[in-house]
Parts: structure tokens; sequence; C-alpha cells
């Protein structure tokens, strides 16, 4: 048996576990699954696993509850950097994701609490379009950060919403899968999201996710730059210029040893 160490990270309640890719065991897909089951592992959205990078502080592969790999996490690549800020102080971390370089800029700290602005990128956004679902038809915003986004805006997030978003989320329209967002616009500065999340289902936060939302309501001219982005978990601001930037929170809530 081999005890692994990870340590626990949440960013407004999406949580995940950093590992050190030197304990990476041969089935990472497994493995991952194991460890991020909430009932007889740790408990965690996903996995991410670190490695040595030439051109950054540290490189992140993402792997989700369910063992699929994804291509970034914006929640998870603050967890990383606050992680990394736990073990050597420092005024920014730059992570290799696997949508390219990001930089987390430190800009408060508290004991375990950490706050950054992460540089996102730019990102690709589409015109609004129709699916057809058996719920009826769902018209979304098709958005990229590096990984795939549908942005619906609603009302109200129906009773049952997160059966709609599985629909949409494994559309045969989206080849690979799609992240899902229910956005109910407050006012110009400020709206309310549900994430449903590739590899994982609903979760309380999702760093790409508000830079979806935020990127569809600014092109649909639902909102204006910079925007607060209110999700069960937590507040997270985005704003839009050149790239898109995304501030928040991130927590180290523990360390242990997961025996495998």
């Amino acid at each position: 048996m081999i005890a692994i160490p990870f340590v626990k990270a949440s960013a407004c309640g999406n949580d995940f576990l950093i590992v050190d890719g030197m304990h990476a065991p041969a089935d990472l897909i497994a493995f991952t699954r194991r460890i991020c089951d909430r009932h007889n592992g740790v408990g965690a959205d996903g996995v991410e696993w670190l490695f040595p990078a030439q051109d950054a502080d540290i490189r992140a592969r993402l792997f989700n509850a369910d063992g699929s790999e994804a291509e970034i996490s914006g929640n998870g690549t603050r967890c990383v950097a606050a992680y990394l800020c736990s073990e050597k102080p420092r005024e920014q971390v730059v992570v290799r994701t696997g949508a390219g370089v990001k930089t987390c800029v430190l800009t408060a700290h508290s004991e375990t609490s950490f706050e950054f602005e992460t540089s996102m990128g730019e990102p690709q956004v589409g015109d609004e379009f129709a699916i057809k679902v058996a719920f009826g038809e769902a018209r979304g915003i098709p958005v990229s950060m590096g990984n795939p986004h549908f942005v619906v805006f609603v009302d109200d997030f129906a009773p049952g919403w997160q059966g709609d978003a599985a629909e949409i989320g494994k559309h045969h329209d989206f080849k690979y899968g799609i992240n899902v967002e229910f956005v109910k616009v407050q006012d110009a500065e400020n709206f309310e999201v549900r994430f449903y999340e590739r590899g994982v289902g609903e979760t309380q936060s999702s760093g790409t996710g508000s830079c979806a939302a935020a990127v569809a309501a600014i092109f649909a001219k639902r909102a204006q730059s910079p925007l607060k982005v209110h999700a069960p978990g937590g507040t997270q601001t985005v704003r839009w210029e050149d790239q898109v930037f995304l501030r928040g929170p991130a927590q180290i809530i523990c360390r242990g040893e997961f025996l495998s």
C-alpha cells in the first residue's frame, strides 16, 4: 500500500485535490475517480496534477472527478497558485495549463486564504443559436475560454435545472461535451449563475464558467465590464479588456495522505 500526499483547496466551493506528479500512479483515471469520490475517497471536483515546466512555475494537468481530462479550470488554477504561495511566499504564480500559460497575481493573503487576479486569455465567442432538447429548445451563446461553454440566459432557475443542463451538455451538437451555464441577469454589473460542468456535474462555482458567462452577457449587451458573478459558492469579479481577467479567492482546506 502506498501513501500519496495531497493538499485540498477550494475556490468558492469548487474544490480540488493538488498532487505532485512524482506520486502519479500508472492509472491516473482510476486513481482520480477514487480519490475524488465524496463517500469512499477524499472528495473533490477534480485533481490538479503538478509537473515541472520550463516556461512557468508549474504545469498543471486537470482530471475531473469522473477521470476525464480537461483543458483548464479557472478555479483549479487559482487553487494551484494558492498551494504554491503557501509553500513559498511570492507575488505571482505562472501556471502552464492545457489552455496555455496563466498568470495569477496575488492581491490579498491572510493565513490559509488567498485572493488572485488571473489573466485568462482572449475568449472566443459565437452568435447565439438554438438546440433541440427533450424539454423543448435551448438557446445559448457558445464561448471558449480554452475550454467550451454554452451560456443560457434564464428568467429564473427552474426546479430540476440540473437535468436540463445535463442534457444540453451531452447534446450531439457538442462532440466532446460542453460546460453549461444558466445565467440570471440582475443588473448591468451583477448576475447569478448555475454551473453544470463536463465530467463533474453541478458545481458550486466555476472560474472559466464565470468568465464565459460574463463574456456572453457583455457580448449580448446584457451587462458591462467589470461585473460580479454570484454563484452558490461565492462571488467572483470578471473584467474583459484586451483579454479576460478573473478575480476571486482560494483557500487551503487540509493536507493529508491517501492510501492507494
